[in-house]
C-alpha cells in the first residue's frame, strides 16, 4: 500500500517537469531543449503515457487487473466519461510500492492526480491534440495485456505483431507530437507529409529500444519483444532468449530486429526535416533522440550479444553530450551528414571531443 490519500490533485507544472527527469533521460533531454509552451505540453503528454506504461510493465499485477486498470485510466482521459482520476488512483493504490520502495515511475503513478490536474489546466486545443493518441496508446496496451494474459508477460509472435506493439507504444507519440505542431495555420501539403512519416519516427525509436533492452525486458518485466517467429528460425524458444548457450543465436535475432529499425531511418529523417519550428518546438529536441538512435544502432551492429546480458547496449555519455552540442547548433539541412558520421563512429571522436 502506498499510504497516500488518493484525493484529487492540484496543478503543479514544476513537479511534472521534475518528474520527467527521473523517469526518462532521453525524454528529459527533449523536454529541456524545447521552448515553452511546447516543453510543458510534451512533458505532460509524456507523463500521461508513462502512467499507463508503468501499469502495463508491472509484473506484480495480475494481467486481468492490469487490463482493468488501463481501461479505467482510459475512461479518466475520455472527456465524455464521468470516471475521475481519483477512482483510478484508488484502484491502483494496492499495487503502488511503499514510498521508501518506490521508483520514479511509480512516483508518477502515485501522483497521477497531479499529472491529470496539471494537464487539465492546459488550453483546450492542447488537450484535444494530446488526448486521442494517449487514449489509443492506453487501449493498445490493454489489448496486448489481455492477448497475452495466459503467459504472464508479453510474448510477441511475429513481425506484424511487433510493429503493432511498437505503433501503440511509440507511433502514437509521433501522432501526438504532430497534433501539437499542426495546430493553427500550417500548409496542407506539409501537414500531410508530417502525418505520413510521424508513425515511422516513433517506430524507429521503439524498435531501437526493443533491440537494445532484451535482457532487462525479460529479466525485469517478463516481456519478450523479439518475435517468436524470428527466434524459431534460430532454434531459440522465447523463454530461453537470454540463456548463455543461445547467445550467438539470439544475437542474430537482435541484429535482425535492429536491421528492421534501420528501415525506418529515412522516413524518420523526413519527418524531422518537415516539422515546423513553432509553438516552442526546436529541431534539437527531436534530432537528439534520432541521432542517438543512429548511434545505438551502430553499437548494436558491432555487439548485438550485449543486448542479451547485464552489459547492455548503450552509447557513451561523452557521445551523448557531443550530439546534444552539435544538435543545438545544427539545422535540418545537417541531419544527413550527421547521420552518416554517427553511423560510422562515435560522434565525440569524429568531432574531436575528448574521451
Amino acid at each position: 500500500m502506498s499510504g497516500r490519500d488518493p484525493s484529487p490533485g492540484e496543478p503543479d507544472l514544476a513537479w511534472c517537469h521534475e518528474a520527467v527527469q527521473g523517469v526518462s533521460r532521453t525524454f528529459a533531454l527533449t523536454v529541456d531543449v524545447l521552448d515553452e509552451p511546447m516543453s510543458s505540453h510534451i512533458c505532460l503528454g509524456y507523463l500521461l503515457c508513462r502512467v499507463a506504461d508503468t501499469v502495463e510493465d508491472a509484473g506484480h499485477i495480475p494481467p486481468a487487473e492490469q487490463a482493468d486498470l488501463l481501461r479505467t485510466y482510459d475512461a479518466v482521459l475520455d472527456p465524455d466519461d464521468p470516471t475521475t482520476i481519483g477512482e483510478f488512483r484508488t484502484a491502483v493504490d494496492p499495487h503502488i510500492p511503499a514510498p521508501d520502495e518506490r521508483n520514479d515511475d511509480w512516483a508518477v503513478v502515485a501522483e497521477s492526480p497531479t499529472v491529470v490536474a496539471t494537464f487539465e489546466d492546459q488550453p483546450l486545443d492542447v488537450r484535444a491534440a494530446i488526448v486521442p493518441p494517449v487514449r489509443e496508446m492506453v487501449d493498445g496496451m490493454a489489448m496486448f495485456v489481455e492477448r497475452h494474459a495466459g503467459e504472464g508477460g508479453l510474448r510477441i509472435d511475429d513481425r506484424a505483431e511487433l510493429e503493432q506493439y511498437c505503433y501503440y507504444a511509440a507511433g502514437t507519440v509521433g501522432t501526438l507530437i504532430t497534433n501539437l505542431l499542426t495546430r493553427g495555420d500550417v500548409d496542407g501539403d506539409r501537414v500531410e507529409r508530417l502525418y505520413d512519416t510521424a508513425e515511422e519516427f516513433g517506430l524507429l525509436l521503439q524498435l531501437v529500444n526493443v533491440s537494445k533492452d532484451v535482457y532487462d525486458d525479460y529479466t525485469e518485466e517478463n516481456n519478450v519483444y523479439l518475435p517468436a517467429e524470428w527466434l524459431a528460425d534460430e532454434g531459440v524458444p522465447q523463454e530461453e532468449i537470454v540463456a548463455p548457450e543461445n547467445r550467438e543465436s539470439s544475437a542474430r535475432v537482435v541484429d535482425r530486429t535492429a536491421d528492421h529499425a534501420r528501415s525506418f531511418l529515412d522516413d524518420a529523417q523526413a519527418y524531422l526535416e518537415t516539422m515546423p519550428l513553432r509553438h516552442g518546438n526546436t529541431m534539437a529536441a527531436w534530432s537528439v533522440p534520432y541521432l542517438l538512435a543512429v548511434g545505438t544502432l551502430r553499437e548494436l551492429g558491432s555487439r548485438p550479444e550485449d543486448a542479451l546480458t547485464e552489459t547492455g547496449v548503450k552509447i557513451s555519455r561523452q557521445e551523448v553530450f557531443a550530439v546534444m552540442h552539435v544538435a543545438s547548433e545544427a539545422g535540418r539541412e545537417s541531419l544527413s551528414e550527421l547521420r552518416e558520421t554517427i553511423a560510422r563512429t562515435p560522434y565525440h571522436r569524429a568531432a574531436g571531443f575528448a574521451d
